[in-house]
């Protein structure tokens, strides 16, 4: 790209440059992808330390993504009256406290208390996607937002690949190689030293990570960054202006798009420790070494996810973002058929190459659907990050699924892989709509 097109990228028609912002309010996209993607191991590891079935270990998704829903109204309406630094500075101090809540919650010994402390750390997750995705928008010319959007986005990924490491080698290599059926055999007093042992290994990793967030908290707070395009205080009218949103087709077809986004995405990356693990079992590992290369499988996906954000960024410079929406997303029902009637490895195979597709379609639906609605796009950026709700409700759905063992002589496991190809038939119907109507 040539130094004139950078910066059309980030520099307004009233000459205000917005480089500098744009890069540091794109670390904070890295910051949640590290969050997101140290969490969704999680769901495995909570599930053996406290003898859980996956349903009852996926509570955590319910309660991630379910404060994202809770607090994205309150950020959008704080970032309307304030400002979106305001906004990214309370999620940062919000995403760091909540961190640190993971060490009283390990002197309990219990799993609601750690439960409550993603609750507040996605609290500060929503504050910050709330106020970054529409600032990164409003940071230079409207005809080339969704392009700016996918760029920093594309780091999202690199903060995913950081969570997922810090997951495998903090947390999964150190914990208790006892299996589930090990642990259930230990007498009280044994099953508690190890349980408490693997509890503080996990929280002191969330507690390393919370001192870091508080760090760049300060660095946020004592730079200087400017309101953005369409940021002002204004006449909040939250119901007149709810109502043009839900009038406009574009918008409201790209919140339900996002709800079936966010819950594929989650399924795809949390449950392929439970798609790999007997696949590799049956080749004769043990339990832990299983989920260790399946969650290294995951790594994989999210390799091929990053590298695929910097290509698709590249293609929406030629390509129709509604067309690429679209054809991506019935790739990925093709490769989730392979996932669903495979055995063995080439069915995850297929698993990590649905990332590829996944890439691009969090933020060109997010620009997509907030294309035109001006200084709406504060209250619309709320639903959007609202409707990341189908990352609390869709993965409870398929661990309900992956308990039953087997369905119909089926591993449950692989048939639970037809949610997601159902959440990207909506995707590849909302791209296409795009593409050949206009709103």
């Amino acid at each position: 790209m040539s130094a004139k097109n950078n910066t059309s990228l980030f520099k307004t028609s009233a000459g205000i440059n917005y480089l500098i912002p744009f890069i540091l309010v794109t670390s904070c996209f890295a910051l949640w992808g590290f969050a997101n993607d140290l969490t969704h191991p999680m769901v495995k590891a909570f599930s053996k330390i406290f003898q859980m079935s996956v349903t009852e270990g996926a509570l955590i998704q319910v309660t991630f993504y379910g404060g994202y829903f809770a607090m994205a109204l309150p950020a959008a309406l704080f970032v309307r009256k304030f400002s979106y630094k305001s906004g990214i500075v309370l999620g940062l101090g919000l995403y760091a406290l909540g961190a640190l809540l993971f060490v009283p919650a390990c002197h309990t010994g219990s799993y609601y208390p750690f439960l409550a402390a993603y609750f507040v750390l996605t609290c500060g997750l929503s504050f910050l996607e709330t106020s970054a995705n529409p600032y990164i928008l409003s940071m230079g010319p409207s005809e080339t937002a969704t392009q700016r959007l996918n760029l920093a986005q594309a780091f999202n990924p690199i903060g995913s690949l950081m969570g997922m490491f810090a997951a495998i080698y903090f947390i999964q290599a150190r914990i208790s190689p006892l299996s589930t059926e090990e642990r259930a055999l230990l007498d009280p007093a044994q099953y508690e030293a190890v349980k408490n042992s693997d509890l503080t290994i996990l929280s002191n990793t969330y507690a390393e990570l919370g001192l870091v967030i508080a760090v760049i908290f300060v660095l946020v707070l004592l730079v200087r960054m400017p309101k953005g395009e369409s940021a002002d205080s204004g006449d909040l009218r939250i119901s007149a202006t709810f109502g043009r949103l839900f009038r406009n087709p574009r918008y409201r077809e790209g919140v339900i798009a996002q709800f079936f986004y966010v819950g594929a995405q989650v399924m795809c990356w949390t449950f392929i420790i439970q798609y790999g693990t007997p696949v590799f079992m049956a080749e004769g590992m043990t339990e832990q070494a299983a989920e260790v290369l399946s969650q290294k499988y995951n790594i994989a996906a999210m390799v091929f996810f990053c590298a695929s954000r910097f290509i698709c960024t590249y293609l929406l410079r030629y390509i129709n973002p509604g067309k690429l929406l679209s054809l991506l997303a019935v790739v990925a029902c093709a490769l989730l058929a392979g996932v669903v009637f495979s055995d063995g490895r080439f069915g995850l195979y297929c698993l990590v190459l649905v990332s590829a597709c996944m890439s691009l379609m969090f933020p060109t639906i997010y620009g997509m659907a907030l294309e035109g609605t001006g200084d709406d796009a504060k209250i619309g950026a709320a639903g959007l990050i609202m409707a990341i709700l189908g990352g609390s409700i869709l993965p409870p759905v398929q661990a309900g699924i992956i308990d039953l063992g087997t369905i119909a002589g089926f591993p449950a496991v692989n048939l639970s892989y037809f949610l997601p190809m159902i959440c990207f038939v909506v995707i590849a119907v909302y791209g296409y709509r795009n593409k050949v109507k206009r709103y």
